[in-house]
């Protein structure tokens, strides 16, 4: 079986989680959450020793090859920044991972795609158009998923 170039994975290389950004580990649980919602997730830069990571707007990598990655290769599938803010997601909610999406609907597709075939889905009645359309006229067939919608705002629903 074919293994998936290591650019597909969530989280970065084994070994570039600080202490602090262990997400559940004892040294996150030292510290408070403001503390944590600024630090978690993230380590002095090996190169610079910048403590906080900057923003990374690269759109793509250079490779040694076609077919041979290095790791990443395009920003809005992983960037360093994106891992630092996955690891802080996932230490403040006490997770053992966190995965961020370019959006909304990205989200909400790959949630769908966990869900079994004929299962049935409880939403929100003021979802996105978008939503509503994916549940409505693709997921419903595609996956003979069905839906309802609820008013949130109603604690009985």
């Amino acid at each position: 079986m074919n293994k998936p170039p290591s650019s597909l994975r969530s989280q970065p290389p084994e070994g570039a989680l600080s202490a602090l950004g262990r997400p559940g580990g004892a040294e996150s649980k030292t510290h408070r959450f403001a503390t944590r919602a600024i630090h978690a997730g993230q380590s002095p830069d090996p190169s610079t020793g910048a403590i906080m990571p900057p923003i990374y707007a690269t759109s793509t990598y250079v490779q040694s090859s076609p077919g041979v990655h290095k790791g990443l290769d395009y920003g809005r599938s992983h960037n360093p920044t994106r891992w630092a803010w996955e690891r802080n997601v996932a230490d403040l909610e006490s997770g053992s991972a966190a995965f961020a999406f370019a959006s909304g609907l990205a989200a909400i597709s790959t949630v769908l795609e966990l869900i079994p075939a004929g299962s049935h889905v409880v939403s929100g009645d003021d979802v996105y158009g978008g939503t509503f359309r994916l549940f409505d006229k693709v997921r419903r067939h595609s996956a003979a998923l069905s839906f309802s919608y609820v008013d949130l705002t109603r604690p009985e629903n």
